[in-house]
């Protein structure tokens, strides 16, 4: 049993610990946050031990399932899934931290669900078998569909439903997709068999590569999420308590964009060069859209959520940019974006928890008796707005350097939402946190707590590392990234 496999245990076997110890009132979350660190420490080895200059897939472990269906328990890392692995590594203690106070009911549950959510997370980015992949892939559903249908706010039932049925949609279609490949791997070979390695020879007519793609396309689009599919978004983000709007901003949004790295684009070129135009339209009209959107919203936590779905129209459209710089671009904002956005959740959560509400008109002049909340909140802000020296400037800008190097027209109207991201996130910034205190509950909130400084701290130290040093982010990634691009139709956007 090997490192990769561990990563994937390990939080498993947490949740069983966590469930057993909830007659103990606070041993629930103290074993979830030992566990969840525990991982880290496993996932920063894993970075240790991976090769910068490998662009295979490495530390591969391969244990037979189904032989006779050509089913393993195959994992391996490269470039594409290593920070990502990592980011969820790094997300998952902080949300275990960010629930200690305001989750006080079932917390065994509560916190062996994060736990079996970080395990399904895991394998999701390591299973280099497409059943396994699958598998992984709908099992995240039933965590989240929990976090946020017991312990969300008073729609939650109705966020959770329409959480679940929206991405279950798109993965029946996923399914169809893979089932067929797996035929095709029959007739062509004699011996059927999951492993993606194998897949990449198939052989198929350009007219059966597109309508595989937009089978793959469906199931990743939705988790994205692409406009129009993003309906769903805003509402399991408002609805959900703080931990699950991290994890799903953090992470399982991020899956989707995965899914087209490692399956969707590679598999099926020839579909993806088809379609290449529409998908690169939908990603700037996200752009714009969730940006708009953002500026009219009068709740905070929906205002971030529709952010998120601008930001995530950035990393379509440096993948489908086929290029170099801006598919790096797009997988470092994803990492980017993970903290950043997370962290804007879990600061919201902070707001809520002390002034039990997230209305913007409730608010202002928090400034005043929370000096330090409103410096970290502002470098965030800051981060998410793409500012240079912090990590979301190195994403984007990459994202549109290589989305001009192929598309210009699409790179041009893009930038008009890092525009649009500085007027309504310093507008919210003004209207929470500057001018004078006209509520008086906000006039004595009190500042960061020890706790919540150790949330914040890591996530701030890493907004400035990943800005003031991105090579040590990127490095890992030209390998693995070049070899995409290798495979990726020429041209693509040219016709």
């Amino acid at each position: 049993m090997g490192l990769l496999t561990f990563l994937i245990l390990v939080p498993l076997a947490g949740s069983v610990m966590v469930g057993i110890s909830g007659r103990w009132a606070h041993w629930p979350r103290r074993l979830a946050l030992s566990f969840s660190l525990v991982v880290f420490v496993l996932a920063a080895l894993l970075w240790a031990r991976f090769d910068s200059a490998q662009a295979e897939y490495q530390l591969v472990e391969s244990l037979p399932w189904a032989p006779s269906l050509g089913i393993s328990f195959l994992v391996g890392v490269d470039g594409m899934s290593l920070f990502l692995l990592l980011l969820t590594a790094f997300l998952t203690p902080l949300s275990v931290l960010a629930s200690w106070e305001s989750i006080q009911e079932k917390t065994a549950a509560y916190y062996a669900l994060l736990l079996v959510l970080e395990s399904l997370m895991m394998g999701v980015f390591l299973a280099l078998d497409v059943f396994l992949f699958y598998v992984f892939w709908e099992a995240v559903l039933v965590p989240m569909y929990l976090l946020i249908g017991v312990w969300g706010g008073e729609r939650r039932i109705y966020a959770a439903i329409k959480f679940f049925l929206f991405t279950m949609g798109g993965s029946v279609l996923m399914l169809v997709g893979i089932l067929f490949c797996y035929h095709l791997q029959d007739v062509q070979t004699g011996a059927p068999s999951f492993d993606l390695r194998l897949w990449q020879g198939l052989v198929m007519s350009q007219d059966t590569q597109q309508w595989l793609f937009l089978a793959f396309f469906a199931g990743f689009a939705i988790k994205i999420p692409i406009f129009p599919l993003h309906t769903w978004l805003p509402d399991a983000h408002v609805e959900a308590p703080t931990a699950g709007s991290v994890i799903l901003a953090g992470i399982l949004l991020k899956m989707g964009a995965y899914g087209l790295l490692r399956f969707a684009v590679p598999l099926f070129p020839e579909g993806a060069r088809t379609f290449t135009p529409a998908i690169l339209t939908l990603a700037v009209i996200g752009i714009l859209y969730g940006a708009l959107l953002a500026m009219v919203q009068p709740d905070l936590k929906r205002l971030v959520a529709y952010s998120s779905v601008s930001h995530l129209g950035f990393v379509v459209l440096g993948i489908f940019s086929f290029d170099v710089a801006g598919v790096e671009g797009a997988l470092f904002q994803m990492v980017s974006h993970g903290l950043s956005t997370g962290a804007l959740f879990i600061m919201v959560g902070m707001i809520y928890d002390r002034r039990h509400t997230r209305a913007i008109e409730d608010l202002g002049g928090l400034k005043k008796s929370m000096p330090r909340f409103a410096g970290v909140f502002l470098i965030v802000l800051l981060s998410s707005m793409g500012l240079p020296g912090l990590s979301g400037f190195v994403g984007e800008f990459l994202v549109l350097l290589g989305a001009f190097q192929t598309a210009p027209p699409f790179a041009v109207a893009a930038a008009l939402g890092v525009i649009l991201a500085a007027i309504y996130l310093l507008w919210m910034y003004k209207r929470v946190m500057l001018g004078e205190v006209k509520n008086p509950a906000n006039d004595h909130l009190p500042d960061l707590s020890r706790r919540e400084g150790m949330i914040l701290l890591p996530i701030v130290i890493l907004i400035l590392w990943m800005g003031v040093a991105p090579g040590t982010f990127l490095r890992p990634l030209d390998g693995t990234v070049e070899r995409f691009v290798s495979r990726t139709p020429s041209g693509a956007l040219e016709e």
